[in-house]
């Protein structure tokens, strides 16, 4: 049974992320993100394009025999579902994007009717090509709810992505360490000598200056900290003993639990305790997500048995 709060809006990409042993998991930021909310409980509404494809039809017929809801996903005649190659060295992914995919295409007349949106999310690799990013703006301006800008900085696809205009159209903000120390030197022209002993006041300039109500900055082993608004920030940090087989998704896993915690009104610590403890279990997979309902099971009786 799906949760009747207010549902998330999360737009993007879906692909494959194709590993060089051969296998291939489902994938994009987005859809990662889509797909951990679904497993948790929601009911994500999903807007991206797949290519009319063996691999587009191949999404399809997963989510929908999950029952997952495909109504926002668009059919591409002319262009690929989107595959992006990764390599993994030592437990950490490297990854080659291709391009002209059709989520890139997401086209703005075949967006789905909104109803009861509870918040937005996106990040900045589906929207490097002007179509979809046409069709980001225009949901923007029709959806009316609070928008979570996930910055996904991918060279060379980082370079047409105008990071301030996203920040004046968001609410939240997340990105990783490495990624506030690219907004810092190129949108605020700021470059800290040391991250860790200025972050907080680095990332209040950040919410003054972008008009943000908060700002969520993930540093892997070194945990996450969420910066709000008027309120003094929330620290997290990973158990020492989590097994990594690799990092592919957890950022989005992360943010998923985040997601799901703001729309449910927890506590800011109790969203990054139970945000940290799915990343930390989610490094343990191969890829970013799980088909294995019983995967989430354990989250989501834990989580809703004590909300």
């Amino acid at each position: 049974m799906r949760s009747e709060t207010p549902r998330p809006i999360i737009f993007g990409e879906v692909l494959f992320d194709c590993f060089e042993d051969g296998s291939r998991v489902l994938g994009g930021a987005p859809f990662n993100v889509a797909w951990n909310l679904f497993q948790l409980g929601e009911n994500p509404l999903f807007i991206s394009r797949i290519g009319d494809d063996d691999l587009g039809h191949e999404i399809i017929t997963v989510l929908q025999r999950s029952g997952f809801d495909t109504t926002g996903i668009q059919v591409d005649n002319q262009r690929p579902t989107g595959r992006v190659e990764v390599s993994v060295v030592n437990g950490e992914a490297s990854y080659t994007i291709v391009p002209e995919q059709a989520y890139d295409f997401i086209e703005e007349q075949s967006l789905p009717a909104l109803a009861n949106g509870g918040i937005l999310y996106h990040g900045t690799l589906g929207i490097r090509h002007p179509a979809a990013l046409a069709a980001l703006t225009a949901l923007k301006a029709n959806a009316d709810v609070p928008v979570l800008l996930d910055v996904n900085l991918r060279k060379p696809w980082d370079a047409h992505i105008d990071l301030n205009s996203l920040l004046q159209s968001a609410h939240w903000c997340k990105l990783n360490g490495d990624e506030f120390t690219q907004l810092l030197n190129n949108t605020f022209s700021v470059e800290p000598s040391s991250l860790d002993a200025q972050e907080k006041q680095l990332a209040e300039m950040v919410l003054d200056s972008a008009h943000l109500a908060g700002l969520l900055i993930t540093q892997g082993e070194k945990g996450a900290s969420a910066y709000q608004r008027g309120q003094c920030p929330t620290h997290i940090s990973p158990q020492s003993d989590t097994a990594v087989v690799d990092t592919v998704g957890a950022g989005d896993a992360f943010c998923s639990v985040f997601l799901l915690g703001l729309l449910r009104g927890w506590a800011m610590p109790e969203i990054l305790q139970r945000a940290q403890a799915f990343a930390s279990c989610v490094v343990g997979l191969k890829g970013a997500t799980s088909m294995d309902a019983g995967f989430y099971n354990r989250f989501k009786q834990q989580w809703l048995n004590n909300n």
